[in-house]
């Protein structure tokens, strides 16, 4: 492995970790009542458990397996 390897390495490391951790933060954005791909109502446990939620579970679902 020489350094170009390492560097690519530590770069690909640091990418995941910071994609992680920005997945976490709560949205800056107020929750939605209804979702904004489909208009079906999105559950008050979703939008207090994922601050800043703008899809229903079906249409996030969907868009993560695609």
């Amino acid at each position: 492995m020489d350094k170009a390897d390492v560097a690519n390495d530590y770069i690909e490391w640091r990418t995941e970790q910071a994609l992680k951790a920005r997945k976490y933060q709560p949205s800056a954005l107020a929750s939605r009542a209804i979702c904004k791909e489909c208009d079906e109502p999105i559950p008050a446990a979703r939008r207090k458990a994922l601050p800043g939620v703008q899809l229903c579970v079906a249409c996030q679902t969907w868009l993560e397996a695609r």
